[in-house]
């Protein structure tokens, strides 16, 4: 039997939005799995908030870049927000994602060793040098792109700190022969959507197959003891709902003039404008920070064990 602690407790009301005792009782029954612990929250129906992330708390910036039928997005992390403002470290981020623009390749280890214009040997380099300089600990964290043959590349980065850089950054692809003139216009308009709506997938497909197999058991779980082929509809139609929630084609657009339609739906009707069909490729969101816990001091904690002492 795993011990729990107040700490675990502590993580999975923050997951969960679930009262103290029901939290402690959900990591009894799952042997401190945390993960197993949500969902046993959810099938009794006392979590909150199961679809809520890890905390943001690493600072730093995130950078979009858009080129031609090319973009990418990369997140280089530091210790403080005010790092954040400082214009070589604004520098570095921008030049980071040029690179990986540059080279098409996003694999962290690799952009690390690359060339970096203006000085520095590599990226490595770079960033050791602003280390040097700034005094805190800089990291490139993660790096994405995506491409298209044809159509265009969507960017938006939502409250800018400086030219392509925020605290949240998306692009998003259209594959299409149409009137770029109408493609611009709405691949920026669904890289808005995807920072608000913050969708796990394109559509239901591209959900790992292990996330929609746990929503099913969550879902044949809460509706235990109904006929096979009453349970099989609830479940059929609970993914349906489900796929509103978290897919890109899926979810209701944010914006007043896709009259409540769906992504989908809304991308679906512009085609005669545009001229040709219309296919969403693929996103990226990065939110500065996503899934990084930052150790937060207790002080009172502090001074009681020190009280002890």
């Amino acid at each position: 039997m795993a011990t729990i602690s107040a700490a675990m407790v502590k993580d999975l009301r923050e997951k969960t939005g679930a009262g103290m005792m029901d939290c402690k009782v959900a990591l009894g029954e799952t042997n401190g799995d945390i993960e197993a612990a949500i969902d046993w929250l959810r099938k009794k129906g006392l979590s909150k908030a199961a679809k809520k992330s890890g905390r943001i708390a690493a600072e730093g910036l995130v950078a979009a870049l858009v080129r031609d039928n090319a973009g990418v997005v990369v997140e280089v992390n530091s210790e403080t927000d005010f790092v954040a403002r400082n214009e070589e470290f604004q520098a570095i981020a921008r030049t980071i994602a040029a690179v990986a623009l540059e080279k098409g390749d996003t694999d962290v280890e690799t952009l690390l060793k690359q060339h970096y214009p203006g000085g520095a040997a590599t990226v490595a380099d770079a960033l050791s040098n602003a280390i040097a300089t700034i005094g805190e600990n800089m990291t490139l964290r993660r790096a994405a792109s995506l491409t298209v043959a044809d159509g265009v590349i969507g960017q938006y980065v939502h409250a800018p700190i400086a030219d392509g850089l925020g605290k949240i950054a998306v692009i998003v692809a259209l594959e299409s022969k149409g009137d770029k003139s109408v493609l611009a216009p709405l691949a920026r308009q669904l890289a808005m959507h995807v920072a608000a709506a913050s969708p796990i997938a394109l559509d239901g497909a591209s959900i790992d197959p292990a996330v929609i197999a746990r929503e099913k058991a969550v879902l044949a779980d809460k509706n235990a003891g109904k006929p096979a082929h009453v349970l099989e509809k609830i479940v059929e139609s609970g993914l349906k709902t489900y796929f509103k929630e978290v897919t890109l084609v899926d979810q209701v657009s944010i914006h007043a003039d896709h009259g409540g339609k769906s992504v989908g739906q809304a991308v679906k009707e512009l085609e005669s404008k545009a001229g040709a069909p219309i296919v969403i490729k693929g996103f990226v969101r990065y939110g500065l920070g996503e899934g990084i816990e930052k150790p937060v001091d207790d002080f009172a904690s502090e001074v009681a064990a020190a009280a002890k002492g």
